[in-house]
């Protein structure tokens, strides 16, 4: 899939895929309340699916609302309580605050919202994939910024032999 972006090569791969539903031809708007879906890999396994809803097609819609939603389908939710002195939850986008969620022992399906603006999200993922991601994510991190210095030293050793290597070359062969 040449359209997939790695994200961390090491010590797990971490890849993701953004797929953009497209207008059906002939017709002016989208039938679908989605504006896109992230595919998020772990080891080549699909763990998470986050998907960004369209905010005409969510516009005016309360938290009260999308939960009541997507109740009727998932059945009773969990309303998250908003959190004191901390708007960022690990688990999800840091931009994303979580709303409701429903579960069970090996799956989890969230509600978020912006914390900039009203459009409306749902993640569904594997808790036990999850968590080994995230753990994964944390680790790279922590690797690149201890890799970071010596990546950026051999990066301009190397720019700088590459550009002797063309002085070089180009010494004897240039004639003005």
């Amino acid at each position: 899939m040449a359209d997939v972006k790695m994200i961390h090569g090491r010590p797990a791969l971490i890849q993701e895929l953004t797929w953009w539903p497209q207008n059906i031809p002939g017709t002016s708007l989208r039938s679908d309340s989605v504006q896109q879906i992230l595919f998020s890999f772990y080891n080549g396994e699909l763990y998470k699916i986050s998907v960004n809803y369209d905010p005409s097609s969510t516009a005016g819609l309360t938290e009260g609302d999308m939960v009541k939603s997507i109740s009727a389908k998932y059945g009773p939710a969990t309303i998250v309580p908003p959190e004191i002195g901390s708007g960022v939850d690990t688990a999800y986008d840091t931009q994303q605050k979580p709303v409701a969620s429903w579960e069970d022992g090996q799956y989890a399906l969230k509600l978020v919202r912006s914390f900039f603006s009203d459009v409306f999200g749902l993640v569904v993922f594997s808790k036990w994939a999850n968590a080994q991601a995230e753990l994964a994510i944390a680790e790279a991190v922590k690797l690149d910024e201890q890799e970071g210095p010596k990546r950026e030293a051999e990066r301009r050793k190397k720019q700088t032999d590459d550009l002797e290597m063309a002085r070089q070359k180009n010494q004897k062969s240039f004639r003005p």
